[in-house]
């Protein structure tokens, strides 16, 4: 039973009736099944194969029952015909009128009737001629002369030894037609002259039978139709779902549920493949659980490593930084190896503490202390902190703060870290321009862009940016000593908060860092950025101005 709910001024149609959906349907079976798409396939050749079969076959027996019932018709009304002939020219009439009226009479009913199977009859005289003797024309068995084409009695009338036959509809009681024969020949009659002979015959008969073999064949080929398709369907379902099985045992296997494995019966083809499959799935899953041991020791290896050296490192900094305070009493050359050895242990403590991080980030153990922070105060204060090493640089750093003043709960130890990487990246590849630091907000998030208008990277170089020790060219001189790993780390502290890390870059066009941040703690992002990524539309630089530091009140402390 159908239903059909009406709300308000919409009638809501349900899903099975809706065309539209079914034509969906179809396509997605055809583009994801196979096993609906080889049935379709096979149902339809299989189908226009028995059309055919079962057109030429109606055609061929329409075509022998006609031509051989319209050969036996004429055959009966040839030797009729004869037969009335030689009655004919044996019989003596001495011009007696009756006497050959009584032979016309005799002829018809017992040899022309007789011997051509057919009740329906007509003669008519061909000389127009008044003839005191000649019998009279006569019709019979419903045949009447309006039956009979004027084409077909005129071939009779100018050919006096050929037979002639035409196709007609007989009328039948209830108004119909039913399909017949007319077979017309000359007789001539003693003392007479030449008469029209027509014999009718009715192919009613053979036009049931031609039905009911036209049915029986339609039948036939329907019952083909079905076995086929299920026969179809029961081998593409031997063939199909052992697919089927390792597919979804694929699809298990890529997800990362290595323990999977395919049932294997018998010695076939399938069978073959099953053990292949196992055995390259129990190959993935050694190599996996070998790498993933490989892993673990090589972080124990730089977590323990990076621990131990945390001791002497302290020692050697304390020595390094005393040395470097007394350096002012050496000779010029001890002077400078001080200074050298207390920049080289400072970058040596900070690649000990990246490589901590790193070994946080891949042990899981990383946690977020977060607290309502503004963005854009963030990035003043960090670009503040950094003004002299821009301007060591050539660099000059400029903050464009359209939004992100509300503050939201973020790790501001992270978030400043990251700010930093990012614009201390900017100022060592910026080549002395301007650099722009953007800061904005919306409904759901707040973000942070830095644009600088250095040498920037080619595309193959921007998708590796993010990765641990990559730099773009290696041969490049590092003026501030990063160690290959900000980047990453800060790609991690994005991801922790929920947000997004991504770059722009353009060689001759600069990069364009976007850092990305859910206003709520704990959401994810969805949608785009605050801050447009391609940066390939800015303005020119000397449309960009300056920004003063931002004052926002004290928030009140509740108790």
């Amino acid at each position: 039973m159908s239903v059909t709910a009406r709300t308000g001024t919409h009638t809501v149609v349900p899903p099975w009736r809706d065309w539209r959906s079914w034509q969906r349907r179809i396509r997605f079976l055809w583009r994801r099944s196979l096993r609906f798409r080889t049935l379709s396939v096979t149902l339809t050749l299989t189908a226009l194969t028995i059309l055919v079969a079962l057109v030429w076959m109606s055609l061929a027996i329409l075509t022998d029952l006609y031509e051989s019932r319209a050969e036996q018709v004429q055959d009966a009304a040839q030797r009729a015909t004869q037969a009335a002939q030689s009655t004919f020219d044996a019989a003596v009439v001495d011009s007696d009128e009756v006497a050959l009226q009584v032979l016309m009479d005799e002829v018809r009913r017992e040899i022309l009737s007789r011997q051509a199977g057919t009740t329906m009859l007509a003669v008519f005289r061909i000389n127009d001629e008044p003839s005191a003797i000649a019998p009279q024309n006569f019709e019979a068995g419903g045949l009447e002369e309006s039956m009979i084409s004027p084409e077909l009695r005129e071939s009779v009338r100018l050919t006096g030894d050929r037979q002639w036959w035409q196709s007609i509809g007989l009328p039948e009681a209830d108004g119909g037609e039913t399909p017949g024969i007319i077979v017309g020949q000359q007789l001539n009659v003693p003392e007479a002259g030449a008469y029209e002979v027509y014999f009718a015959y009715d192919l009613g008969s053979e036009a049931q039978t031609l039905q009911f073999v036209q049915v029986t064949l339609w039948v036939v080929g329907a019952a083909l139709l079905v076995l086929i398709g299920g026969i179809s369907l029961f081998v593409l379902r031997s063939v199909t779902v052992p697919i089927a099985q390792a597919a979804e045992t694929s699809a298990k296997l890529a997800a990362g549920d290595l323990g999977v494995r395919l049932p294997v019966r018998g010695e076939d083809e399938f069978a073959t493949l099953g053990r292949s499959f196992n055995a390259m799935a129990d190959s993935i899953e050694g190599q996996i659980k070998e790498l993933a041991e490989l892993s673990l020791v090589q972080q124990r290896f730089v977590s323990d490593v990076s621990h131990e050296l945390r001791t002497p490192l302290t020692t050697i900094r304390l020595a390094a930084d005393m040395i470097n305070d007394q350096r002012d009493d050496f000779d010029p050359s001890t002077s400078r190896a001080a200074e050298l050895l207390h920049a080289q242990v400072q970058r040596f403590e900070v690649l000990l503490a990246d490589l901590l991080e790193i070994s946080r980030y891949d042990a899981g153990s990383v946690q977020l202390e977060l607290e309502p922070t503004s963005l854009a105060h963030l990035a003043e204060d960090t670009i503040e902190s950094m003004a002299q090493l821009a301007e060591q640089h050539g660099s000059d750093v400029r903050l464009v703060a359209p939004g992100g003043y509300s503050p939201v709960e973020m790790d501001p130890r992270r978030i400043r870290r990251i700010v930093r990487n990012l614009l201390g990246n900017a100022i060592e590849h910026g080549e002395g321009r301007p650099i722009v630091v953007t800061v904005d907000s919306d409904q759901r998030a707040v973000a942070l862009g830095v644009r600088d208008f250095g040498l920037g990277m080619s595309a193959a170089d921007a998708e590796r940016v993010f990765d641990r020790f990559w730099r773009a060219d290696p041969s490049r001189r590092r003026t501030i000593g990063g160690t290959g790993l900000g980047l990453s780390i800060a790609l991690g502290d994005a991801k922790l908060h929920g947000g997004t890390l991504e770059v722009w870059s353009e060689l001759g066009g600069g990069s364009n860092f976007v850092l990305t941040l859910p206003r709520r703690a704990g959401e994810h992002l969805s949608g785009g950025s605050p801050i447009e990524l391609d940066a390939g539309g800015d303005a020119a630089l000397g449309d960009l101005g300056l920004t003063q530091p931002i004052t926002l009140p004290q928030r009140e402390e509740t108790p």
